[in-house]
């Protein structure tokens, strides 16, 4: 099982990979992607009549939420994100926006319950 989490006892646990699972707790424990969630799902998901477009969906929004509901987590992939686009060196820049992806990447793969 992988865990992206850093803030350790107060982050929440990751709900069941379901998109009704994943938007409850968005709206528990990070409401501030809740409108831009329910939006992607009306414009991408609601109204297709292919289900080929959830396994994205849903893991888009798996990472996001799983980075949202740690503070210590967010703050540091938006702190490595803020430097990289004021970095006037290219190669520092690349180092920190990898860094940045490797998190995001890790925290795509948390499981439920962690």
């Amino acid at each position: 099982m992988t865990t992206a989490a850093l803030g350790g006892p107060g982050v929440p646990p990751m709900p069941e990979r379901t998109p009704r699972a994943l938007r409850d707790a968005i709206a528990q424990h990070a409401p501030q992607l809740l409108a831009d969630f329910d939006a992607h799902w009306k414009r991408d998901i609601a109204d297709a009549y292919d289900i080929a477009p959830v396994p994205a969906f849903m893991a888009r929004w798996w990472g996001e939420y799983a980075i949202a509901r740690d503070p210590l987590l967010e703050q540091k992939v938006h702190r490595l994100e803020d430097e990289a686009g004021e970095a006037s060196d290219a190669a520092r820049a690349k180092a920190l926006l990898e860094e940045a992806g490797h998190l995001r990447r890790a925290a795509r793969q948390t499981e439920p319950g962690w």
